[in-house]
């Protein structure tokens, strides 16, 4: 029902993948999660609150739920692109927001965070990583593995594991291990704090120094830091959760709306309102989005996600098993017009193709693009596409074996070595499928 694209961002258990479906033309972004890997990871709970969260919300500056479905291997979220990159990237770009743009995008999260605490629903690891940005540059916040659906209305800390991140962690979830709607507050003070100045209030060379400044809220504003942001940001970073300005003791989100800080915001019209011209310089930037036009699906359909069947080599004896044309062989990405001869003409006889295609082979820091060519024997040898040398082998024996991490990531391991490489074409469980194939034959 599905052609999917380019990968537009991976988790620490799923993988998100561009998707258009066949019979609407409709994109959607494909959150697919490896069922194996959840369970082995313990990750059932979050997987299952995040789908309870997604399905409840209805608003304009959260990613939409549209459908899930699974199969026998993985599960399916069909959800809403937004293309244009994460907050965090934004802000690294322009190195910080200007006034214009950061009480633009400060009033649609607190708009955001109105509609999910009226739920009853706390986030709990909002950060500029999980606020993205459709294709209008209106935000799309994300993640809703450790979303907190509360039992009632009340605004007062209570109990819970301890999530999130170190620089936008609430001073009561440290101190008392205990979480409330203000959680969420004090992270908005830390991200409007952050797209004013670039940096994070609360910065040091390890978390526990990180952890200190914030329970003692020990943060400064830099010189000339205009006077309405000062304030708001002041009334967000409260080391009292009930003293911070959205709270229900402290006027709820009507006072917060009204701070001098959002003079000039229409919030009846907020969704509709065009952003800011800074920001709409930076949709056509695409230094960090997978931005896919008509051809883009022609090029994915032609070489990367299409297995296609190989064509008999017309110079090498490349088929002594006569394989080829009965659906054994295939081919992975297009190498040349006829990779199986480009490949035999390498390795400098005729043999039988397995598998073949483009992965890059990650060892530390270094990552190097090769050519990897799964033949018989069973042999897996890779090579430099630039200078078309043999680099090496991974040695095969009857201990070697696959470990899939997503879609473009996967392991080879070996007695003595473990191969991290990974298939930006999004074919990595079927390398692995394939391998496995092979090396049970």
């Amino acid at each position: 029902d599905f052609r999917f694209g380019p990968t537009l961002g991976e988790g620490s258990y799923s993988t998100v993948i561009l998707a258009r479906e066949i019979e609407s033309g409709r994109e959607y972004a494909m959150k697919v999660l490896e069922k194996r890997h959840i369970m082995r990871e313990k990750k059932v709970p979050q997987v299952e609150r995040e789908k309870q969260v997604l399905s409840r919300l209805d608003h304009p500056f959260f990613v939409r739920l549209y459908f899930t479905f699974q199969d026998t291997e993985r599960l399916y979220f069909g959800l809403s692109v937004a293309r244009k990159g994460e907050l965090l990237s934004k802000i690294k770009q322009l190195g910080k927001f200007d006034l214009e743009c950061s009480r633009f995008y400060t009033a649609q999260i607190v708009s955001a965070l109105q509609h999910l605490h009226s739920l009853n629903i706390i986030h709990r690891d909002l950060k500029p990583e999980n606020i993205l940005f459709n294709d209008k540059m209106q935000i799309q916040i994300t993640d809703f593995g450790t979303a907190k659906e509360l039992k009632d209305s009340g605004d007062e800390p209570r109990s819970s594991s301890f999530v999130g991140t170190a620089q936008y962690v609430s001073p009561e979830l440290l101190k008392d291990k205990k979480a409330c709607k203000s959680s969420d507050l004090w992270a908005l003070g830390c991200i409007v704090y952050q797209m004013l100045t670039g940096q994070f209030p609360f910065k040091a060379p390890n978390e526990y120094l990180i952890f200190q400044q914030i329970v003692n809220c020990k943060y400064e504003f830099p010189e000339d830091f205009d006077p309405n942001a000062r304030d708001l940001i002041s009334s967000l970073l409260q080391l009292d959760p009930m003293m911070r300005l959205g709270s229900s003791s402290c006027g709820g989100y009507e006072k917060l709306m009204e701070h001098p800080f959002f003079t000039g915001i229409d919030w009846e019209n907020l969704a509709n309102q065009a952003a800011p011209k800074t920001m709409l310089a930076l949709a056509g930037d695409s230094s960090d989005e997978d931005t896919t036009h008509s051809s883009d699906w022609d090029y994915f359909a032609k070489g990367n996600l299409i297995l296609k069947q190989a064509t008999k080599c017309n110079k090498h004896c490349c088929d002594p098993a006569g394989l080829i044309g009965s659906n054994k062989i295939t081919v992975g990405v297009e190498i040349s017009q006829d990779p199986l001869l480009w490949a035999c003409g390498i390795i400098k006889k005729s043999i039988l193709f397995m598998f073949l295609g483009q992965l890059e082979k990650k060892r530390g820091f270094s990552v190097k693009l090769r050519e990897f060519l799964l033949t018989e024997g069973p042999k897996l040898i890779y090579i430099d596409p630039n200078s078309k040398e043999v680099k090496g082998e991974i040695p095969w024996s009857s201990e070697l074996r696959t470990e899939p991490k997503s879609f473009r990531i996967f392991f080879v391991h070996t007695p003595n070595r473990t191969y991290h490489l990974i298939d930006k074409s999004n074919n990595a469980l079927i390398w692995c499928k394939k391998i496995e194939e092979i090396k049970k034959h």
